[in-house]
């Protein structure tokens, strides 16, 4: 079921995204700039291949992996002990939360997705180029994939640039060339703005424990909590690395594998400010 995934045109255009960048930086700007056979070219033929095999590793464990749905005869535990009043909205265990499109109880921190039709667990959202929910399982998976295109997007911005100033561009005869330079260049320059703005996002959202859409529940209860004389902190923020622990792993030699979640339990309960 999950190999249908594949079938989606968006999805295919990330393979083709990957194909033609990956092209075009070894054969055409790498290859231009010191050749492939010369030892430099050949240095950062395997530096950006290796970084294009990271990250398209790390999308098909994306596209792949399921991002854990709630299971149907899940029952909340509501003896949890009592919160302040200002946390309810994202309490952890004495709040019943119930999806009336499932018609069943949800855990902490999941919510339903109206296009998988389900309700995922610590759903962050739905991503229309992996075709999957991004969720508890494969949120990290979803981090690393960001961190490695950031990476080899930067990387194959820098060969465009390096390529480009060592050639005489004073002869005129050569204007085809100058425009691929000039589009290949600014696509890239763009893929790197946009995968490293959602990168800064995420390493954000992290290191306060939150997902999008709990980012936007917490913009209103905060907004709830000033207004009846209360403060707000996000029920799950524990301290920045605890934050960041609980979705790499404890282990810092596997946070860049996106294959490593043995750290990660069943997603129904979280720890929180108030437990601890």
């Amino acid at each position: 079921m999950e190999w249908k995934r594949f079938l989606s045109i968006p999805v295919c255009s990330v393979f083709l995204l990957m194909g033609f960048v990956y092209y075009i930086t070894v054969f055409i700007f790498i290859e231009d700039w010191v050749g492939l056979q010369s030892s430099a070219g050949t240095l950062n033929a395997m530096i950006f291949t290796f970084m294009a095999s990271l990250c398209l590793f790390s999308f098909l464990f994306c596209v792949l992996k399921e991002p854990g749905y709630v299971p149907s005869p899940y029952v909340p535990d509501v003896e949890g002990a009592a919160v302040p009043p200002h946390q309810e909205p994202l309490n952890n265990s004495s709040q019943l939360r119930r999806c009336d499109k499932c018609v069943t109880y949800k855990p902490p921190r999941a919510h339903h997705c109206r296009v998988c039709r389900r309700c995922v667990l610590r759903m962050d959202h739905h991503c229309l180029w992996i075709n999957n929910c991004v969720g508890y399982w494969n949120y990290k998976a979803f981090f690393i994939l960001v961190l490695y295109a950031t990476i080899a997007s930067i990387y194959s911005s820098v060969m465009i640039i390096s390529c480009a100033s060592q050639k005489n561009w004073n002869f005129s005869g050569r204007i085809p060339m100058k425009i691929f330079f000039v589009v290949s260049g600014a696509m890239m320059f763009g893929l790197s703005i946009t995968f490293g703005t959602l990168l800064g996002w995420h390493i954000y959202l992290m290191s306060c424990n939150m997902t999008t859409i709990e980012n936007y529940e917490g913009i209103r209860a905060a907004w709830l909590a000033r207004k009846s004389g209360h403060s707000y902190r996000h029920p799950f923020n524990l301290s920045v690395y605890k934050n960041i622990t609980s979705v790499l792993g404890p282990n810092i030699l596997k946070w860049l594998c996106p294959t490593a979640v043995s750290h990660l339990k069943d997603g129904m309960s979280y720890p929180t400010a108030h437990d601890s």
